[in-house]
């Protein structure tokens, strides 16, 4: 049976995969030894990438479209975790969002990484960011207010 670098095998980092899906994860990086792993998941196929030469490819159950969201009527967007805050996907990519930017339902506002984790922090409905109150790096609390949407 074919191992990654971390020693799982293919069918361990499909359980993996599917262990996201029923927890509603959207995200999980492992990091030893030298290797990588980062599953991810969201509007895109889910991936899984590996800094070994193996690569795998988790599957994706296609879901039906939601409904259409209505406008924000002046929205707190609250830690629902502490973590670390993270304002974009890497040091070098730009924001998510920042003040100004529209948003729909569903769209990630930023990233908030516990344990190791990292969990993505989606809009609730449609609307404009007026503020964002948090900084890229800043430790958040529980139901502290990230960002504000009208």
């Amino acid at each position: 049976m074919e191992r990654t670098g971390f020693g799982l095998d293919i069918q361990q980092i499909k359980e993996l995969a599917h262990t996201m899906r029923e927890n509603g994860l959207t995200l999980v990086e492992i990091t030893g030894d030298g290797t990588s792993l980062r599953l991810e998941r969201g509007s895109v196929p889910a991936e899984a990438a590996l800094s070994v030469p193996a690569a795998v490819q988790a599957p994706e159950k296609q879901e039906a479209a939601p409904a259409p969201a209505k406008e924000c009527g002046g929205v707190e967007v609250k830690s629902p975790i502490v973590g670390v805050f993270y304002a974009a996907a890497s040091l070098d990519s730009e924001p998510y969002v920042q003040v100004g930017s529209r948003v729909k339902k569903g769209d990630t506002l930023c990233i908030i990484e516990a344990m190791k984790l990292l969990n993505e922090i989606t809009a609730e409905c449609d609307g404009e960011v007026t503020e964002v109150c948090a900084a890229s790096g800043q430790v958040v609390e529980y139901a502290q207010v990230l960002f504000r949407i009208k």
